[in-house]
Formats: C-alpha cells, sequence, structure tokens
C-alpha cells in the first residue's frame, strides 16, 4: 500500500495502462477485461485489476499533467513494482495532415515541465521512451492491421494557452502533438530502469479545430486500448 493508491501487495499486475480520466478506466475494465476486481479507491482514482486473454493487467487512471502521473507512476514502479507502464490517452495534433481518431505511439516527449529537472536532475527538456515496449506496439500494430503513426509529442504543462501560435519547443523538435503526461511517466521509467510507453489517440486537430466530444473520448477510444492490451500480451511473454 502507498500513499495514493490502497492496493495491497500482489493486487497490481506488472503491467498497467493508465488513461487519464477515472471514467476511461472504468468503461476499459468493465468491458475489456475479465474476473476484474476493485484494488485501489484513493480519492476516487479505480485501480482495477483483471485479465486480457489470460494476461494479468491492472488499468488506473493518471489524472491531468506531469505531477499528477508523476506520482501514481512512482509509486506504481517503487512500491507495486510494476515492470511496465503504458499512457492511453488522447491528444491534440499540431499539424492538419493528422486527423481525428489517428494514433500515436510516443518516441519522445519533449516539455518545458522543471519535473524531471527536481525529480531526478535531468536538465534535458525531452525524454524517450522507456525499455522495449514501443517497439512491441509497433510490432503489435503492423500484426493487427492497426494504423499508428510514429513520432514526438510535446507534454505541455498549459492547457489553456494565451499565444495561439504552435510553442516554440514543439516547432523546433517537429512534435506532431500535444499532450500533458508522457515526460513525468518516461522520467520515472528511466529513474526505475523499468518500462513506459504512450500511445495517444488524436482527439482535436488544433489548425482546422476538429475535435470529438467528452463522450466520444470517453468510450470512442477502443482502437487505442485494443493496440495497447494485445501489446500487454506481447509484453508479458518478455518479462
Amino acid at each position: 500500500m502507498s500513499i495514493h493508491i490502497s492496493a495491497k501487495p500482489g493486487e497490481i499486475s506488472k503491467i498497467v495502462l493508465m488513461p487519464g480520466d477515472p471514467l476511461r478506466a472504468k468503461y476499459i475494465a468493465e468491458n475489456m477485461l475479465d474476473n476484474i476486481k476493485i484494488v485501489s479507491t484513493t480519492r476516487n482514482i479505480y485501480f482495477y485489476s483483471g485479465a486480457y486473454k489470460g494476461v494479468p493487467v491492472t488499468i488506473g487512471a493518471s489524472g491531468m499533467g506531469c505531477p499528477s502521473i508523476g506520482i501514481y507512476t512512482y509509486e506504481l514502479y517503487n512500491e507495486y513494482e510494476v515492470d511496465c507502464i503504458m499512457r492511453i490517452g488522447t491528444a491534440g495534433a499540431y499539424l492538419p495532415t493528422i486527423k481525428v481518431y489517428d494514433l500515436v505511439n510516443t518516441d519522445k516527449a519533449f516539455s518545458e515541465s522543471t519535473y524531471a529537472k527536481y525529480a531526478y536532475g535531468i536538465d534535458d527538456n525531452y525524454l524517450p521512451h522507456q525499455g522495449a515496449a514501443f517497439d512491441i506496439i509497433n510490432e503489435v500494430a503492423k500484426e493487427i492491421k492497426s494504423p499508428i503513426i510514429t513520432g514526438a509529442i510535446h507534454s505541455s504543462d498549459v492547457f489553456y494557452r494565451y499565444e495561439p501560435s504552435v510553442p516554440e519547443i514543439a516547432t523546433d523538435n517537429n512534435c506532431l502533438a500535444v499532450e500533458m503526461e508522457a515526460f513525468a511517466l518516461f522520467a520515472n521509467a528511466q529513474h526505475f530502469k523499468k518500462m513506459a510507453a504512450s500511445i495517444v489517440t488524436i482527439s482535436d486537430v488544433i489548425p482546422t479545430k476538429e475535435s470529438m466530444s467528452a463522450d466520444q473520448r470517453e468510450r470512442s477510444l477502443d482502437s487505442m486500448t485494443r493496440l495497447a492490451l494485445e501489446s500487454a500480451v506481447e509484453i508479458n511473454k518478455r518479462l
């Protein structure tokens, strides 16, 4: 048991999928896992453990932003000895060539966040995916014929930005899209020498103002989730 997760030892699986939204975690667990059990309810962030094709998997929400996912993933790696965390979230595309519902497998996360600096003394403004999960996701996507884009994303600390132009850090580093969590996840995984990956579904295209609804964000991300779960099966073989 940790400060923010009340699961008992052994109740969290070695592979964890983390959407941002607690309702999305609930939907995934109830619709895609077998034999689910609620193992933590602290702060109304429910963690569900179950199985996908016989492989133990835990689903739990990360909340929004680097501080929130930073806390949860630190405790998962450190207190529960989790081996792999896959973020499964949404992102806003910076490029009009990327469409709503496109999937992006994050190669690197660029950020202005000070999370890695103050947590681990890392001064770099980017961190790559950690371990083999990124490559496994690409392999599985090919096998199940799930189209996916790979590239850099921008992990921003700001959701409502007064300046409408694309931030310099994103343009300078060819970031495809913006979200708020991958950078801290990658920092924690690097520190603990564990696996971390981030798959995002494009929910908005910033230049064209195309977007999906709030309900669609909760329930229409099945392609991404299936890819993550199929990847979990393959990751489990290699642990």
